[in-house]
């Protein structure tokens, strides 16, 4: 099992952002502190006996977070549950000089695992996006976080407005240079609710044509591929070995629990899988787990069609695909009986493949794979 903590605090919310992240003058740490031990020992006496594979503090900013905090949820998860030998603990940390003075603290406290949201290595486009570092801070935390950590990595965004192919080119060339052993390079999409959906529908930006989007995309894999990296995931790409265990624990759709607010859970039932979503507020999260031990929103069994689609969804991101074996368990029939008719049509347009092992999306197909999943489920 993999477990997920997340913090919804920042200090400031970045224009593009959907995730479930506030801005607050005060936090009380020692609430906080509390409430994440008092919610994972819930749910732990619900799941005994499991292994974790990895535990991932996500956010918000978890840097934001004291470190005292972070090594007493470790210290609680291990009295709860077996650590795997290679167990992968991940920390988010945004790169302001203040965060950054924490990182051998975090080590301290057991996390082995940094990821940086640096998200441009251009000076204008940080202030576009929101963020609070310049290309300065961001280098330094990088730097910082390879004298600590054996194993980090960091994401950027691009496919932003106005970047050509030769800019974005000299930008990644300057990231590899950087990175060491993983990272991340989503391309910028634009959420309902954020301020940047409202600019973006009053033509305050615009984002590069979808033909760019694609030349981006496939020069992105070449250029990080010269490396050694492999686009295991469809925005994420590793030396062989450094692959994230935790996002691989959604992908391969394993079990994860995860507490805090807004927090999202994926466990074994007989009927699918039970899915878990805690009280999105902050204030009403607290409250709950005060009265209750947990701060529980909604449960539901997901099966069906449901379930199908958020199988496909996230095993067709890997670049391996989804083993014929797990559809075999999990849906007790073989991958060409279970999608029919569907699966041909998608291997004439060159947006599947089968083989003896694996189902997977081509990379045609990862581009699409929106398309691929409802042509699919429809």
């Amino acid at each position: 099992m993999a477990l997920y903590v997340h913090w919804p605090f920042c200090k400031a919310k970045c224009p593009y952002c959907d995730f479930n992240s506030h801005v607050a003058s005060t936090i009380d740490h020692a609430a906080w502190r509390d409430a994440y031990t008092k919610e994972m020992a819930y749910y732990a006496r619900e799941l005994p006996k499991r292994e974790l594979s990895s535990i991932f503090f996500g956010g918000g900013t978890p840097s934001l977070m004291e470190p005292e905090t972070v090594a007493k949820v470790i210290e609680e998860a291990h009295k709860h549950w077996r650590f795997a030998p290679n167990i992968e603990i991940t920390l988010e940390a945004n790169p302001t000089s203040t965060e950054a003075g924490k990182f051998k603290a975090f080590r301290s406290a057991g996390v082995n695992r940094l990821s940086l949201g640096i998200q441009s290595l251009i000076e204008t486009d940080l202030k576009f996006l929101g963020r609070e570092h310049d290309v300065k801070e961001a280098r330094a935390a990088i730097e910082l976080a390879a004298s600590i950590f054996e194993n980090y990595s960091f994401d950027l965004i691009y496919a932003r407005p106005g970047q050509t192919a030769e800019s974005w080119e000299k930008e990644l060339k300057t990231a590899l240079a950087l990175a060491a052993k993983h990272i991340s390079l989503y391309q910028l999409t634009i959420e309902k609710g954020t301020p940047f959906y409202s600019q973006y529908q009053q033509k305050q930006f615009q984002l590069p044509q979808e033909d760019l989007a694609i030349d981006l995309y496939e020069m992105t894999k070449d250029i990080v591929g010269e490396k050694g990296m492999v686009d295991y995931e469809v925005s994420n790409y590793a030396l062989p070995g450094y692959e994230s265990k935790h996002n691989l624990a959604y992908w391969q759709y394993g079990e994860y629990l995860g507490i805090g607010p807004g927090a999202h859970s994926r466990l074994k039932h007989a009927e699918g899988r039970r899915a878990l979503l805690m009280q999105h507020r902050p204030d009403l999260w607290l409250s709950s787990v005060a009265e209750k031990s947990q701060g529980l929103q909604s449960e539901e069994i997901v099966n069906g069609e449901s379930l199908k689609a958020e199988f496909l969804m996230m095993g067709l991101r890997l670049k391996e695909g989804i083993r014929r074996e797990k559809i075999r368990r999990m849906f007790h029939a073989d991958a060409v009986e279970w999608l029919g008719a569907k699966l041909q049509n998608l291997k004439l347009q060159g947006l599947l493949v089968l083989d003896e092992e694996y189902l997977r999306a081509t990379d045609k197909g990862r581009m699409l794979l929106t398309r691929v999943i409802e042509q699919l489920v429809d």
